[in-house]
């Protein structure tokens, strides 16, 4: 299996005026088995690249692991059918795996694949602390918009999702991209968490609506704003609400909605809220 993130391919495009032979970019996918300590704890659809990232914000983001120290020795491993994202941890991590082994078989993009149980699937959440992190308007209403700049792939194949970091007049510091939008932001959270970057210095930028386990990863991972270019469910504003957690929907062009924690968004020198 190649590992390229995109492949092209041959088709016929049929319109109202005829149809004609065409060749274009499509994104590849591809499985990824998450093995800890020997044991495969998840196996999940992802596109081949930045696969480490993905591994590492996965296991974050989930719960398998608490801390990046835990982590004794990493390898990526590809066969002809997927690719291995093999973790050895520290000390008893890997008994404590065994013991609430997942092992989750997921379509693209399935963010709660392979949860047993509705307590799992809406875990509490920690609150998320107050902070002097402070975006403008201009900076949120134009977040979506500067992440496009950071989307080679989407740009090759328009089939995939992106998940950004915006720091306070820096604009949109890392990227990510993945077939799956749960994947794009577990790639943005493993790049931060290798590089040493405190994911709450900044906001999470990310192409596609906001569900329940977008934001449990996103206040997981400590981020205090989350920016989104389509609609957050009402679920999502309810968890946001309780967790601390700036939400920013329909972010476009010169605007965007508020439906949670506003004191984080300035609009001059003012508060929004």
């Amino acid at each position: 299996m190649g590992n390229r993130a995109h492949r092209s391919l041959s088709g016929l495009s049929v319109q109202s005026g005829g149809q004609r032979a065409i060749r274009r970019a499509l994104p590849q996918e591809v499985p990824v088995a998450l093995v800890f300590d020997g044991v495969t704890q998840a196996v999940m659809m992802a596109s081949p690249g930045d696969i480490a990232d993905f591994a590492h914000g996965f296991a974050l983001s989930e719960g398998l692991i608490d801390d990046p120290g835990q982590i004794a020795d990493f390898e990526e491993v590809a066969h002809d059918t997927g690719i291995e994202a093999r973790f050895w941890l520290h000390g008893d991590r890997g008994a404590v795996l065994k013991d609430r082994r997942r092992a989750m078989l997921g379509p693209v993009g399935c963010g709660l694949c392979g949860i047993d149980s509705i307590d799992a699937a809406l875990r509490p959440l920690p609150r998320l602390p107050d902070d002097d992190l402070r975006l403008s308007r201009p900076e949120v209403a134009g977040a979506t918009d500067a992440l496009r700049a950071h989307q080679p792939l989407h740009d090759r194949t328009r089939a995939v999702h992106a998940a950004g970091f915006l720091r306070p007049g820096q604009g949109i510091v890392t990227a990510r991209e993945d077939v799956g939008r749960h994947n794009a932001l577990d790639k943005l959270i493993g790049a931060l968490a290798r590089q040493g970057i405190d994911a709450n210095t900044g906001a999470f930028v990310i192409t596609s609506r906001v569900s329940v386990d977008m934001v449990q990863k996103t206040v997981i991972a400590g981020a205090p704003v989350l920016i989104a270019v389509s609609a957050p469910t009402a679920l999502a504003v309810d968890m946001a609400e309780t967790a601390g957690l700036t939400l920013a929907a329909f972010a476009r062009g010169d605007g965007f909605d508020l439906y949670a924690h506003p004191h984080r968004i300035t609009a001059g020198d003012t508060h929004v809220a």
